[in-house]
């Protein structure tokens, strides 16, 4: 069984394998040159993989900008590490040379932007009047106070020169965004603070999230483009792998074995401990009415936080697997 559970884990990896899935996707190099973009912890290996099936003779430049210890050897692109998740100097600066230089771009040109989980505090360039440390400061606290990621997405975006759209809005070229979700409803303006997406959220939105965990903004705010906006006709975002897929690449695997699984979908969100019990009883309930036969295996997707205000060293896996590990002992006992 070991070794089938590894497989299914492997095939789920591979239906998001950017060195895999990503090359389909490329468009033709346009007229002019081609800059990338790339951020999440995943934009070094999207990185490399358009660059080993870019053309060798058509122009290729671009900076990528991942999690410390996730950079990987490129050769026409440059890679920054830099904080997650909490942002810092390195991804700032890194932000703002991006910024500049999409902004050099010319309607001949190419933007081609490659955007996984983690872009929102990678890319983080604060807006005009906006203290990098207060804004370090204010991402703290949410993460401590248990926002979800929307919620800290909603406020990123209005304190933000580059989310929220506005990395697309500075460039007169055309924009194409491939994207690796890793939020539920695999929504483009919710992955990475959406950089190329239009964004239905407000500036009143921000501040209601701020008020609801009784924390400082740590500078002005400002209005991110909308949908709707002319700027958007150059702009497609396009969604190239979701968890649900990965689920159903896991799940095929013990269907090949005459083995019927249960998908318990990728929408599953909440306080990690929360989510691990639940998903504890659902695999008890699943071996009913027959307990001594074996459970169908299980498979989902999580957007879950570990609770910090007693032990912040603690991970989301940990506490999803100590909670389910409680639960199975239970049953045993």
């Amino acid at each position: 069984m070991r070794a089938l559970l590894e497989e299914s884990f492997r095939a789920a990896v591979a239906a998001a394998d950017p060195l895999h899935i990503l090359p389909p996707h490329l468009p033709a190099p346009p007229r002019g040159r081609t800059f990338v973009a790339a951020a999440g912890k995943a934009a070094a290996s999207m990185a490399l993989a358009v660059e080993r099936h870019w053309p060798h003779d058509a122009p290729l430049e671009g900076l990528a900008i991942t999690r410390y210890g996730h950079g990987l050897p490129t050769q026409r692109m440059r890679v920054i590490e830099a904080g997650h998740p909490v942002p810092d100097a390195a991804g700032e600066a890194g932000a703002r040379e991006m910024l500049q230089r999409v902004r050099a771009l010319g309607p001949d040109d190419l933007l081609l932007v490659l955007v996984s989980g983690g872009g929102s505090s990678l890319l983080s360039l604060p807006a005009e009047g906006v203290p990098m440390p207060g804004l370090k400061a204010m991402t703290r606290e949410l993460l401590r106070c248990g926002a979800d990621i929307r919620e800290i997405n909603t406020v990123r975006k209005h304190l933000s020169a580059i989310q929220g759209g506005r990395l697309a809005a500075a460039c007169r070229a055309p924009v194409l965004a491939l994207i690796v979700s890793d939020v539920t409803g695999d929504d483009p303006t919710h992955i990475a603070s959406g950089p190329c997406a239009p964004d239905p959220s407000t500036i009143p939105d921000a501040q209601a999230v701020l008020r609801k965990y009784g924390i400082a903004a740590p500078g002005p705010f400002s209005e991110t483009p909308k949908p709707g906006d002319a700027l958007f006709a150059r702009v497609e975002n396009r969604v190239i792998a979701t968890a649900r897929r990965s689920l159903e690449a896991a799940a095929a695997v013990f269907d090949a074995k005459g083995i019927a699984p249960v998908i318990l979908g990728d929408g599953i969100t909440g306080e990690a401990r929360e989510v691990a019990k639940d998903m504890a009883t659902r695999a008890r309930s699943a071996r009913q009415p027959c307990p001594r036969s074996p459970a169908p295996p299980l498979a989902g997707n999580c957007a879950i936080a570990p609770t910090t205000r007693r032990r912040p060293r603690s991970t989301r896996s940990a506490h999803r697997t100590g909670a389910t590990r409680i639960l199975s002992d239970r049953r045993a006992a």
